[in-house]
């Protein structure tokens, strides 16, 4: 479940350094790539060494019910998270300009393919993300509205 979250963690961060032009207008791409890096490694280590120095005294409380009560429930967080973002980046890219500006119609059409291609063919998640990007990217340097 952690997955997800560090790579919204790793798109947010390089996001940030990019339209922040952390390192100045002309490296944008190497702000944003350093920031991602960055975001990922303290994202990903603490949980690393929580699993690494909590995995014996988890497995030894395997039936214990207080304990997977606990489990349960902060899985439940994490999800809530996760969509909480996902309604988040659906709400900022099908809306750029708010509920009160026009529903971007080739943002939704790319999203209905991607999830498509994802649930229906079960196809590889980085092969569609690089796909939907690179459609994304064809499309705005032909500037459709």
């Amino acid at each position: 479940m952690a997955g997800p979250l560090i790579m919204v963690a790793t798109f947010v961060g390089f996001i940030g350094a990019y339209t922040h032009a952390l390192f100045g207008p002309e490296l944008l791409f190497v702000g944003g790539a350093l920031a991602a890096v960055i975001v990922t490694w303290f994202t990903f280590l603490p949980s690393f060494l929580f699993i690494l120095a909590g995995g014996p005294l988890i497995e030894s409380t395997h039936n214990d019910i207080k304990f997977t009560a606990l489990l349960t429930a902060i899985t439940a967080a994490v999800v809530g998270v996760i969509l909480n973002l996902a309604l988040l980046f659906g709400y900022h890219v099908f809306w750029p300009k708010g509920f009160a500006g026009s529903f971007d119609w080739i943002s939704a059409l790319i999203a209905l393919g991607a999830a498509i291609t994802l649930f229906h063919y079960e196809q590889n998640v980085i092969q569609v993300i690089i796909a939907c990007a690179l459609i994304g990217l064809v499309l705005s340097y032909i500037q459709l509205p």
